[in-house]
């Protein structure tokens, strides 16, 4: 068995419950501008580099520069997670036992920096090594990029770690970078691949049951 080198957490869904704040806040950004938004269209954008879902919702009627856009998008968010953060169900305790174990981690998101420093106000400090952002990367999820920069961030072999991940966009990337995956969906479901795991929830589930992905 190929020992744990890290454990590289993606945000939104996985992390935190803050999916269903970018979908409403989408939704209210193409209605504010006289268009509609389906439950489809959102779907399809979960886990997705943000000026990607800016063209998107561009084409969707929203009349902004993607920057703009993107920016308007996350002061919905943020406001909303500062007023109530939703960690998703077993979160805390797997990030807590790996810190406990030594497990180093990172957090691999495309939400931009200043969205993910509200997040990382409510965990433990020291949680993580290293933090890689859609911002901060020139190709976003699905592609490896992401995922790449977090295990040479921490100065580790990509395939000696595992990715948790809850969107198929992000299991993409993770797959694509040679993580052992565990996916964990949430709004939309996950397609069974190769080296990808699929569990119903992080309740449970312990670094041992990490390490043991790479087996």
């Amino acid at each position: 068995m190929t020992e744990l080198a890290a454990v590289l957490w993606d945000m939104d869904g996985t992390l935190v419950d803050s999916e269903p704040y970018w979908i409403e806040c989408e939704q209210r950004l193409v209605e504010e501008h006289g268009g509609t938004w389906s439950d489809d269209q959102a779907e399809d954008l979960i886990g997705s580099d943000l000026f990607v879902s800016a063209e998107v919702l561009r084409a969707a009627g929203v009349d902004m520069e993607p920057v703009d856009l993107v920016n308007r998008l996350m002061d919905g968010v943020i406001e909303r997670v500062q007023a109530n953060l939703p960690w998703r169900p077993g979160a805390r305790e797997l990030l807590a036992e790996c810190q406990s174990a030594g497990i180093r981690c990172a957090l691999v998101t495309m939400s931009w920096r200043r969205f993910a420093e509200a997040i990382l106000i409510a965990c433990p400090d020291g949680s993580f090594e290293v933090i890689i952002t859609g911002d901060e990367v020139a190709h976003g999820k699905p592609h490896p990029e992401p995922y790449e920069a977090a295990a040479r961030g921490l100065g580790v072999d990509v395939r000696a770690c595992v990715a948790i991940e809850d969107s198929r966009t992000g299991a993409a990337s993770a797959l694509a970078a040679g993580c052992a995956t565990l996916g964990i969906p949430h709004v939309v479901q996950l397609d069974p691949a190769q080296n990808l795991t699929i569990r119903d929830t992080l309740v449970g589930v312990t670094v041992d049951d990490l390490r043991a992905l790479l087996a």
